[in-house]
């Protein structure tokens, strides 16, 4: 899924005004990513709540209740006052960039509801182990994404920022569309109306209220840096070239960042008890040295500069600052995959308040060196980086501190003096 930024960016940079269109991209991204925060964290809910056909009726009201309220934000900001007061007075989005921005959020309206719909069926596959059709989703979507993007971009003479976003829209209603789809027998038949009750005690709406907000919170916390840091970028010396940059480098890190967004929901399903905890455990400090190693090789080699100049066709002034971006945010994978081991314990134990606090931790730092960044004048992209890695290793430190109240004594997390005793 991943993937789908790059390549539409690179679409991007392939058509007329690509420096403006690119910023301006960058806001729509982060705008329509802030608002579906609250339901990024339906694929952790759905895959630990969704236990029989009650539990499903009620996490898809739920569902349904979210992709109403997240519908209507975008709504508003994309189409009433709301929008001047956001983007160009309180972000400070220069005006030739904020022009842009406003077409681009009108299209992705339906983003919010798609996600939320898609997220919740996925979670329910990752439960019942269709983690394959899961995998086959993100295929249709980023097929649909490209192909929309090249034939938009090769057959119109639309701007950039009108062909990245509805090939995003294309993308996310494809792929919930398939998930719909591909749920159907797992709606039928293990919550279908026949299907055996798992609990006595049936799961209540305000009970899977307490259990998702804390993980809302994190979500919100979490994109809401995507907005701080765009702010930031508008501060610097050249703002434009800084926001065109910025989405480059943080498509880049999300990739990188991959095997962590999986992670958690991975850790949920499949942690039980120390037997389970121990193959976990190495399985997730293998990906840290995979990830470290492919992003070092990327970043050192001539490879980046293939990657800025010619995959994405950036001017050369905003392929060098991508490119010192991505030397800073060298720990952020290793950092991000530790994260989400820790977030998955402590979910699977239903500890999802101490994962709201750590992410709120996470955000204090985030923007405290963003602002010292801003009065001390750091190149913006630098400021960011440096914010993100610093962030994320104060929040691992917190989370590493408290996990050891969560989990039972006898599993140390660096390693296991005892034998395995199930159970």
């Amino acid at each position: 899924m991943t993937l789908e930024g790059p390549f539409v960016s690179a679409t991007v940079n392939r058509l007329p005004d690509e420096v403006v269109m690119l910023a301006a991209m960058g806001i729509v991204t982060s705008l329509s990513v802030t608002i579906e925060s609250p339901i990024i964290n339906l694929l952790a809910t759905s895959t630990a709540l969704s236990k029989d056909r009650a539990s499903y009726i009620l996490l898809r009201n739920f569902t349904i209740h979210w992709m109403i309220l997240l519908t209507s934000v975008t709504v508003l900001l994309a189409f009433t006052p709301l929008y001047n007061l956001v983007v160009v007075q309180w972000m400070n989005v220069p005006d030739d960039v904020a022009t842009w921005v406003q077409p681009g959020l009108k299209i992705m309206t339906f983003w919010s509801a798609a996600i939320a719909w898609r997220r919740f069926l996925q979670g329910i596959m990752i439960r019942y182990n269709q983690t394959r059709k899961v995998a086959y989703g993100t295929l249709i979507r980023l097929a649909t994404s490209a192909g929309t993007a090249l034939l938009l971009a090769l057959g119109s003479d639309l701007q950039g920022v009108i062909v990245g976003s509805t090939a995003l829209m294309a993308g996310v209603v494809a792929e919930a569309f398939y998930a719909t789809l591909a749920s159907r027998s797992i709606l039928s038949n293990e919550l279908g109306p026949g299907s055996t009750r798992i609990e006595d005690k049936k799961l209540t709406y305000n009970e899977l209220y307490r259990f998702h907000l804390p993980l809302a919170a994190t979500s919100f916390l979490t994109l809401l840096v995507q907005p701080l840091v765009a702010y930031s970028l508008t501060q610097s010396a050249n703002p434009t070239i800084s926001l065109a940059a910025w989405p480059v480098v943080f498509q880049v890190t999300l990739v990188s960042r991959a095997a962590a967004f999986a992670l958690p929901e991975v850790v949920i399903a499949k942690y039980a008890d120390q037997a389970t905890f121990q193959p976990i455990r190495r399985f997730t400090v293998t990906l840290v040295g995979v990830n470290t190693l492919l992003m070092g090789l990327f970043v050192i080699t001539p490879l980046v500069s293939y990657y800025l100049l010619v995959v994405q066709d950036l001017v050369i002034p905003v392929a060098n600052l991508a490119r010192i971006g991505l030397a800073l945010f060298l720990p952020l994978p290793a950092l991000a995959i530790l994260i989400s081991w820790i977030r998955g314990l402590m979910i699977n134990r239903g500890a999802t308040r101490l994962v709201n606090i750590g992410m709120a931790i996470n955000l204090v730092i985030t923007t405290a060196v963003l602002f010292l960044g801003s009065v001390n004048n750091w190149p913006g992209i630098n400021a960011a980086a440096i914010a993100l890695c610093a962030a994320a290793g104060v929040e691992l430190l917190f989370l590493l501190w408290r996990v050891n109240g969560v989990i039972a004594y006898r599993y140390p997390l660096i390693r296991s003096r005892l034998p395995v005793v199930p159970g």
